[in-house]
């Protein structure tokens, strides 16, 4: 009996000596993209694309609406295989339309792509930075404050963002 006591004491105190001697710190990557001239650069391409791409849905659903609109007011005067062959040929332009949206917003679309291509090298980055802030720092982990971690409170002595715009090379804006 004695001896389970004595092991169960020995084990308490390995675990909670090697709980205490973890080191913890944090990020915030939204607040180190924000500072990324070339993040700021590649969002603005994909606003940019995104746009175009928009005013292009735009303007096809204005020529779509506008056949429509046509159509209606023609529709009595029409025979009946007029009416099916205008109907069709809108009917055609509203698939092309939503195949146009899939093209380039859907999930594999143009826009998820560009973002892929020009976002995934910069989060590499990012993520080799913060291994180096890690193991310079004798930190055991290193947590998102930007990313849903819900950390309700944190000390900013364990704010470890600005060690790594350091290993980015990037200079913080003086806001």
């Amino acid at each position: 009996m004695k001896l389970r006591i004595l092991l169960f004491v020995i084990l308490t105190t390995f675990t909670s000596s090697q709980l205490l001697a973890q080191k913890f710190g944090y990020v915030d990557t939204d607040y180190i993209l924000s500072q990324m001239t070339e993040f700021k650069a590649a969002q603005k391409q994909l606003d940019e694309a995104s746009q175009k791409w928009e005013q292009e849905i735009k303007s096809f659903q204005s020529e779509i609406d506008k056949m429509y609109k046509e159509y209606k007011s023609e529709e009595i005067m029409l025979s009946h295989s007029q009416r099916e062959e205008r109907e069709s040929t809108i009917v055609k332009k509203e698939e092309a339309l939503r195949e146009f949206e899939q093209d380039k917003f859907g999930v594999n679309g143009q826009l998820f792509k560009k973002r892929q291509e020009l976002i995934k090298p910069i989060q590499s980055k990012i993520s080799e930075a913060i291994l180096k802030v890690a193991k310079n720092n004798g930190l055991d982990f290193i947590f998102d404050k930007s990313a849903n971690m819900n950390i309700l409170y944190s000390n900013i002595k364990y704010d470890r963002s600005g060690d790594v715009l350091d290993e980015l090379g990037v200079v913080p804006d003086k806001d």
